[in-house]
């Protein structure tokens, strides 16, 4: 997978010019959808299936380095929990070579109606089997 670069632009950053940390989980997000889209699950098809999957919990948040305007960051992404009702993302933030965060985010599935989701071979065979690859090649 190819990481998702992002470029801090002025507006992210506070008055001392550093990134405002709650950007970063923006760029958690931007990352996620990139990832999705990289191994074939584009999250707008996916909703259009009938399927969100919404943030539940953010864990192990450690902002290791600032950034500031202009900074490249590359984000990567693991996944590393996957149970057909949730799932677990790893990002890794570099700045070149140094690490400025790495967390987790968790996430449900839901169907449109806002019920709880199982994804399976059954009802969703290619993102499930992808899912399971995924974790068994970590």
């Amino acid at each position: 997978m190819k990481p998702y670069i992002h470029f801090v632009q002025y507006y992210e950053t506070d008055k001392m010019g550093i990134t405002h940390h709650s950007n970063y989980i923006r760029f958690m997000e931007e990352a996620r959808l990139d990832f999705f889209k990289q191994i074939g699950f584009d999250y707008l098809e996916f909703e259009k299936l009938g399927i969100i999957s919404p943030v539940v919990g953010l864990n192990n948040i450690k902002y290791r380095k600032p950034t500031t305007v202009g900074d490249e960051i590359a984000i990567e992404i693991k996944i590393t929990k996957y149970t057909g009702v949730s799932l677990t993302v790893h990002y890794t933030m570099k700045k070149g070579e140094v690490l400025v965060l790495e967390g987790d985010s968790e996430h449900c599935f839901l169907s449109k109606e806002g019920r709880i989701l199982v994804i399976s071979e059954k009802n969703f065979p290619e993102f499930h089997a992808k899912m399971n690859s995924l974790l068994l090649s970590e």
